[in-house]
């Protein structure tokens, strides 16, 4: 049996046109069984690709050099350039700003009552790990002069849960967006979420989960008005 012949120099013979006749067109004998002396792609692969950040990737590297592993073997050879692409979206929020994300989807109010839109789901990364925290938010607002398209109350959620928070910080900053947005009479926001860093490691309590919540405005001076919204937001369905 002889060596087999690097895909690479297969490639070039196939564009040259060097393998279209001869006793082993194509990889086969003439019997038509698979020659064993080449190699041949396999159309289901994933094929090569660019690097997408060679900096950000060669870091990635060395953390899996550093935990003990070889990042040239088979299934961690294309890690480094998918993490980068994972943590380029994961912490997408640093590039965005309120303005691109609005996109001019306020609309004039038609009344002033209170619009609640729960259970909005969210997935972060706490600062102090880099590991993993979600859950769900729970926003409110009495209008004022505008309302804002129901899916942007979603997305300015994503702005700041993609960047690497804590999450008193997150309600807060959703909160302070939406008065800056809309100047309504008031806004709630509650967040509850499951913290990795609790759960993998430290103490390892797999079923805790934390509330966090930030008022503005009349939900913070009405307490009638903040109770009705923490009614509305915690009942079952």
């Amino acid at each position: 049996m002889g060596s087999k012949t690097p895909i690479t120099t297969i490639n070039a013979h196939r564009a040259a046109g060097l393998n279209k006749s001869g006793p082993q067109a194509n990889g086969h004998h003439i019997n038509g069984h698979k020659s064993m002396d080449t190699e041949v792609d396999n159309p289901y692969a994933t094929p090569p690709e660019e690097s997408y950040d060679p900096e950000f990737e060669s870091l990635v590297a060395q953390i899996l050099r550093r935990l003990g592993e070889d990042p040239e073997r088979t299934g961690l050879k294309r890690t480094p350039l998918r993490v980068a692409k994972a943590m380029d979206f994961l912490t997408s929020g640093y590039t965005q700003s309120l303005t691109e994300v609005v996109n001019g989807a306020l609309f004039e109010a038609e009344g002033q009552e209170m619009v609640i839109v729960r259970d909005i789901e969210f997935y972060s990364q706490c600062e102090h790990h880099m590991l993993p925290f979600f859950g769900k938010a729970h926003i409110g607002y009495i209008p004022n002069a505008s309302i804002i398209g129901l899916s942007k109350i979603a997305r300015i959620v994503d702005v700041f849960a993609r960047r690497l928070q804590v999450q008193e910080r997150l309600t807060s900053q959703v909160a302070d967006a939406l008065i800056e947005i809309l100047q309504p009479q008031g806004v709630a926001v509650v967040t509850e979420a499951s913290h990795f860093c609790m759960m993998m490691r430290g103490v390892q309590k797999q079923n805790s989960f934390t509330i966090s919540s930030a008022m503005r405005g009349s939900f913070k001076e009405n307490a009638q008005t903040r109770a009705e919204f923490m009614e509305l937001v915690t009942q079952k369905r």
